[in-house]
């Protein structure tokens, strides 16, 4: 699902790039709102959904990354401890880094995405309608990469002892 959201947002980079350099805008025009394009799809709605790509495509697969253990790691620093002292560091920095960032920014995205929602939320300079939707997968994805972390560090408990 990723891989065919990193063509789409391939092309519409290169659909914006060719239309710009053609002047044409707006690209297509309803005469009835659709969900998220509003009336008309233009330059600036697939600008909206390059950045809206590239947030599902850094955010969402973030926990599975972490779970599968291929995060930026620190083991220079530490590749010469034994692997208890190793899940003890580990541990530390989830403890002193992850749990406090995720405690303010969970309840944080979920209040911007509320407010999005509340408000019905759409792009000002003509791009995409319906911004709640990208905004939810701010939560989502965090909430992902929250259990995961919480995962690791249970794992990481009994590993530090």
């Amino acid at each position: 699902m990723l891989a065919v959201l990193l063509i789409v947002l391939m092309l519409a980079v290169v659909v914006q790039v060719i239309c710009n350099a053609l002047d044409i805008n707006p690209l297509l025009t309803r005469p009835e709102p659709a969900v998220l394009i509003g009336r008309a799809v233009t330059l600036n709605s697939l600008l909206d959904l390059q950045w809206h790509l590239l947030v599902i495509l850094g955010l969402v697969p973030a926990g599975l990354v972490w779970h599968r253990d291929r995060h930026v790691r620190v083991d220079f620093l530490y590749q010469a401890y034994r692997p208890n002292w190793q899940a003890r560091v580990d541990l530390a920095g989830n403890l002193l880094f992850a749990v406090p960032f995720f405690a303010l920014i969970l309840p944080a995205s979920w209040a911007f995405m509320q407010r999005a929602w509340r408000s019905d939320e759409g792009s000002r300079n003509g791009g995409l309608e319906d911004l709640w939707l990208i905004k939810s997968v701010l939560p989502l994805g965090l909430a992902i990469l929250a259990f995961y972390i919480a995962f690791e560090t249970l794992r990481l408990i009994r590993a530090a002892k």
